[in-house]
């Protein structure tokens, strides 16, 4: 009876709900840029030593929640219910610039993060044990950010693992912005879906680590395209 209420919430909240599905996806393990003919995407398969860690975390573990901030993929969905977990997501960039657009100052207003928080990560304390928040969090304002960070904490159990993902420190007007699909434990496809503006924060170790600072541990993966895994533990 409880998944079949998790379920129905799903199919009425919408594709920023929780879902579940069977049989896990598959994929493959070469790195490599596709161009889709015809709908003009463009996709990269790629390791992840963050993702490894992330599951690796929950090794021989069932029964756990898992938090999806990419939004309700089918890829997603069946790779983390196969190994026994419940899943949950939320579309929190859809969600994010519903609420803000490119209103960068609009960020820093306490109303409107209230808003936007419980609308995005309206949970109870020590909901989840895994949050896959992606790139979601490197467009966000100072004041914005933090109060998602400190609300990430609150949604996770103690011991509880957050994977997310953030370009290197160069500032830049705009960057990639992916859709993160998990073929195994150790392999991403990341769809690219064009460019996003940054809000011109410095995304390096140390900076990371004072977002991250209520946090009980922070440990960074810097990948060869820039791009820095961050896994950080309640």
């Amino acid at each position: 009876m409880g998944l079949l209420s998790e379920r129905l919430k799903g199919f009425l909240r919408g594709p920023g709900s929780s879902g579940q599905a069977g049989p896990p996806a598959n994929g493959g393990n070469s790195p490599r840029f596709v161009s889709r003919p015809g709908r003009g995407e463009v996709s990269e398969t790629r390791q992840s030593r963050g993702l490894d860690q992330f599951f690796g975390s929950f090794r021989d573990q069932t029964g756990l929640s898992i938090l999806d901030l990419g939004g309700a993929s089918q890829e997603n969905i069946n790779f983390i219910t196969s190994l026994g977990h419940k899943f949950y997501s939320e579309d929190f960039l859809r969600i994010y610039h519903e609420t803000f657009g490119e209103d960068i100052a609009d960020q820093a207003n306490p109303g409107r993060i209230d808003y936007f928080l419980r609308r995005s990560l309206e949970y109870p304390d020590g909901q989840f044990d895994g949050v896959l928040a992606w790139d979601a969090l490197e467009y966000m304002g100072p004041a914005l950010l933090a109060a998602t960070a400190d609300r990430l904490l609150h949604i996770l159990k103690p011991k509880g693992y957050l994977l997310a993902i953030f370009h290197s420190a160069e500032r830049k007007q705009t960057v990639p912005c992916y859709s993160f699909r998990i073929q195994d434990p150790r392999t991403l496809h990341a769809i690219l879906h064009g460019e996003r503006a940054t809000s011109q924060q410095l995304f390096n170790n140390r900076s990371l680590e004072k977002l991250f600072q209520k946090f009980e541990s922070v440990k960074f993966f810097l990948t060869r395209d820039s791009l820095r895994e961050v896994i950080v533990r309640k």
